[in-house]
């Protein structure tokens, strides 16, 4: 089952790898018996799905989260395996989207106005001679 990230990029199922473990939390002795704890990886670095741009700016984005290239997300919350791959898929897609979304643009920077200088400078001048009347007097 291809995973849909967005309209533009969607992964195939062949470039998604799929680990089974025995899951700790809920679930009493079904837990010892089960492996429903799902780690889902997938290689940034060689997916066909990517264009260069792509590919670049979620190595950039995400490579704190990167293991040799590949992203791979957890999931043992529930406690069947079946849930667990549902929620796999989903942390992943959302962070391949969030990864790919555009950053915020730039502030466009202004001058301060005259009067928000004035009162900057004034509360300075105050500030001052507040300071000033705090000194012990000079010796003389």
């Amino acid at each position: 089952m291809d995973l849909l990230v967005s309209p533009e990029l969607t992964i195939p199922a062949a470039e998604l790898q799929w680990r089974f473990s025995r899951s700790s939390g809920p679930g009493g002795q079904h837990v010892n018996t089960t492996d429903s704890r799902v780690a889902l990886s997938w290689d940034v670095a060689g997916s066909a799905a990517l264009s260069d741009d792509e590919r670049a700016r979620l190595l950039r984005r995400l490579k704190g989260r990167l293991v040799a290239g590949a992203l791979v997300v957890t999931a043992s919350e529930q406690r069947s395996q079946l849930r667990n791959r549902e929620i796999a898929l989903a942390k992943l897609a959302a962070l391949v989207a969030d990864a790919l979304a555009p950053g915020p643009t730039a502030r466009r920077r202004t001058k301060p106005t005259r009067g928000s200088n004035f009162r900057r400078l004034d509360a300075k001048k105050r500030r001052s001679a507040t300071k000033q009347q705090r000194q012990k007097p000079p010796p003389g």
